[in-house]
């Protein structure tokens, strides 16, 4: 994927989140942790504040980057980006942005050009002040099975048991960031799996939240009980012809 660059051949990179102590652990926050972790990685200057958030210049594959991390609050985050944005005179598809996504399982990334918003608000915000036509790279944090408890998971902290996943993946997109600067999005997304432990990148259904996270690792198990199958007859003809087609296993 090329990127139209603005004045000086820059490219966006935004991580979003919401700002302050309160909510640095947050799932909500994973894009914060995301832009954290490459700012690390790869050596960019010390955070500074502009356009209503905190920025830092790198580079990256060669390329000229700004990191930027919104410090508006979630829903106001297309208001910083999108005054980046008119600064350095871009085009939407030289940002790339990361950002938390209810739809994908813990541990899964996808990432797509324009689409619509899922009803994430960091998003909607976005498409208002940018456009739609930039990249997204959307980090799973899983659902948690219904809507009336999605407030309460999205500002709830990562738990304990979410680092054997995060961590890695945190690691590998930092490690990894060339390529997606470089637009290699597919080994990017295979470099992602294999550090998270799950065994596909871009082929899997991207609806699979309650379907598939690392095993033992998901934090929404409990409240996907409700979506188990009945329990097969443990005696009759059908439980007989079960037998036969299973060898008896369970």
């Amino acid at each position: 994927m090329s990127h139209p660059k603005g004045m000086d051949g820059m490219l966006l990179l935004a991580g979003l989140g919401n700002p302050g102590a309160k909510y640095a652990g947050n799932r909500h926050n994973i894009g914060f942790m995301a832009a954290d972790a490459i700012h690390r990685r790869h050596g960019f200057a010390p955070w500074s504040k502009k356009f209503k958030a905190e920025i830092a210049e790198g580079q990256i594959a060669n390329e000229k980057i700004l990191l930027i991390k919104p410090q508006t609050f979630m829903n106001l985050s297309g208001e910083a980006v999108g005054e980046a944005m008119r600064f350095y005179k871009l085009e939407p598809s030289a940002i790339t942005v990361l950002y938390d996504e209810l739809d994908l399982a813990p541990g899964r990334v996808r990432i797509k050009v324009g689409g619509g918003h899922g009803g994430h608000n960091g998003i909607k915000s976005m498409d208002a002040h940018c456009g739609k036509d930039y990249r997204r790279v959307r980090l799973g944090i899983g659902h948690p099975g219904s809507k009336e408890a999605v407030h309460n998971h999205v500002l709830g902290d990562f738990a304990k048991s979410d680092r054997v996943w995060l961590d890695p993946l945190l690691d590998a997109i930092a490690d990894n960031a060339d390529m997606l600067i470089r637009g290699e999005e597919s080994q990017f997304l295979n470099k992602l799996a294999l550090a998270v432990g799950v065994k596909d990148s871009a082929d899997a259904p991207a609806k699979d939240a309650r379907a598939q996270a690392p095993k033992g690792k998901s934090h929404i198990h409990q409240a996907r009980n409700h979506a188990q199958p009945k329990a097969l007859p443990a005696s009759g003809p059908m439980a007989d012809m079960l037998k036969k087609l299973f060898g008896g296993k369970e």
